[in-house]
């Protein structure tokens, strides 16, 4: 039976994305994308859209309802820099949308859920090399608390009331299709972007500053991937180390310079750096590759080619 999906959070950048290839899977007035804002003019006028207020439960409900929905990805939230800002408003958006999808499904009103972890649930006293599926985590920021505690709440609704609820710890996701959205990771979509632009770029870590990241058109491909795994083969009901390629801001400045010769490169570290240093510098996977078959396809010399040779042609 071909799944009914709602995109909760569908014009941030992973969901801008994802609606779209789901859309091209499952056919367009099966994917239903939902923001609290309008979106792209294609993500809109593609299949259906509703503008959606995560953090309120009877709105989500009713639109769960009136599509039929069978499969929800709850992809709202507050990343890791903006919510620094504002930490109250952080928890409340990324704790309270999540038990609003949890209980419709323990309810029986929805029959799957996907929601996003991430590697900020992991923290200084972490091992940051090859950052193993279990070990300690213990986060510094507001996000990473979000997170480490929606991880503890979808394995108990899955232990608890046999929700089935997926989820994968994303790295930093790179991107050309969509803007940065207030990520500690965000330097390396923008980077492209000035290198482009402007042929030079102030990046806010240091040059050495080691992170995981993940080209786009992967992390969508996991996600569509471990919602279509039998229910079985999903051992792990809190979240799924994904590890995709690490490089440094200096590292992805040297790619760049294969393309731009030009390209300058300046290194000015701000509150993020603090954040990036509590973070994995690389990430152990297996679990993913072993379970539902994970692998990623982007290295770091493909993904500049993909995403210089995408902006290039934008900007003309």
């Amino acid at each position: 039976m071909t799944p009914k999906i709602l995109i909760i959070g569908a014009c941030g950048q992973i969901g801008s994305e994802l609606t779209m290839s789901l859309r091209k899977i499952y056919g367009n007035n099966n994917v239903v994308a939902a923001d609290i804002r309008e979106g792209k003019e294609e993500l809109m006028t593609s299949g259906p859209f509703e503008i959606v207020n995560a953090m309120d439960y009877d709105v989500v409900r009713n639109c769960v309802e009136k599509h039929n929905i069978t499969d929800v990805y709850l992809l709202a939230a507050m990343l890791s820099a903006t919510g620094e800002k504002f930490p109250m408003k952080a928890w409340d958006l990324n704790m309270n949308s999540l038990f609003h999808v949890l209980n419709l499904a323990k309810e029986g009103v929805i029959k799957k859920i996907f929601w996003p972890s991430s590697i900020a649930v992991f923290g200084p006293t972490t091992p940051r090399e090859n950052t193993p599926q279990y070990t300690i985590m213990e986060p510094t920021t507001v996000y990473g608390i979000t997170k480490q505690t929606g991880e503890r709440w979808c394995e108990y609704y899955n232990n608890k009331y046999g929700v089935d609820v997926r989820s994968i710890r994303y790295p930093g996701l790179i991107s050309w299709k969509t803007l940065p959205g207030g990520g500690t990771t965000d330097y390396a979509v923008d980077i492209y972007h000035k290198a482009i632009q402007e042929n030079k770029y102030d990046c806010f870590l240091s040059e050495n500053t080691a992170l995981p990241m993940m080209y786009m058109d992967d992390a969508v491909r996991a996600t569509m991937n471990i919602m279509e795994a039998p229910s079985e083969s999903i051992k792990i009901r809190s979240s799924y180390n994904l590890g995709g390629i690490s490089f440094t801001p200096k590292m992805i400045s040297e790619e760049i310079k294969n393309h731009f010769p030009e390209f300058e490169m300046t290194y000015s570290p701000d509150f993020r750096q603090a954040i990036a240093d509590s973070w994995p510098k690389s990430i152990d996977d297996t679990s993913a590759q072993d379970d539902w078959n994970w692998n990623h396809e982007y290295d770091l010399k493909n993904m500049t080619e993909t995403m210089l040779e995408n902006l290039k042609a934008e900007s003309v």
